[in-house]
């Protein structure tokens, strides 16, 4: 079994959930994905141990998520930056991260989205709903904001992001 970034996408918005994850229906509906390929990537994190099995009610396996995260996304799932563009702000441009680190005069990393508000340079989502599905739930945002500045940020960036994400995930 191989894992998706779809996956990854799916194992956050569990996370961003709480304590019990949420029945396939309702995160599909958040997530804009259909039930099946809900299904199918909780199916696929479990293999990969990034959730507990449904014995635990597929509950995040934090320390694996946290693992995962910090050491191997960026490698499997580089970000992929575009041209300029409208959008959704992600990375350090978003909360956490925005009050950390002051923008330069570089355009700031944004998912492209015609109700995106800012412009700056495309960076790819790990999934294509995520601009809509984190405008939802701001703390599912703030998650996949810090692992964007994980899979793409400079070094200092993906030491912020380390440290909030750690905080994150130890509140879930």
């Amino acid at each position: 079994m191989v894992l998706k970034p779809q996956d990854v996408f799916v194992v956050l918005k569990i996370v961003a959930s709480g304590s019990e994850r949420p029945p396939y229906a309702q995160l599909a509906s958040e997530l804009q994905m259909s039930v099946s390929e809900v299904h199918a990537c909780v199916k696929r994190a479990t293999a990969c141990h990034l959730l507990h099995g449904p014995d635990s009610g597929s509950r995040p396996n934090l320390n694996a998520v946290e693992e995962f995260l910090l050491y191997g996304l960026q490698y499997v799932f580089p970000a992929e930056r575009g041209e300029l563009t409208r959008g959704i702000p992600t990375s350090y441009a978003a909360m956490p991260l925005r009050t950390m680190i002051a923008p330069g005069n570089e355009p700031i990393p944004v998912w492209p989205s015609g109700d995106g508000s800012e412009r700056g340079i495309s960076f790819s989502p790990l999934y294509k709903t995520a601009a809509v599905a984190a405008q939802r739930d701001p703390r599912f945002y703030e998650l996949l904001a810090v692992t964007d500045a994980l899979r793409g940020g400079r070094p200092r960036e993906r030491k912020l992001a380390a440290q909030a994400l750690s905080k994150r995930l130890r509140s879930a």
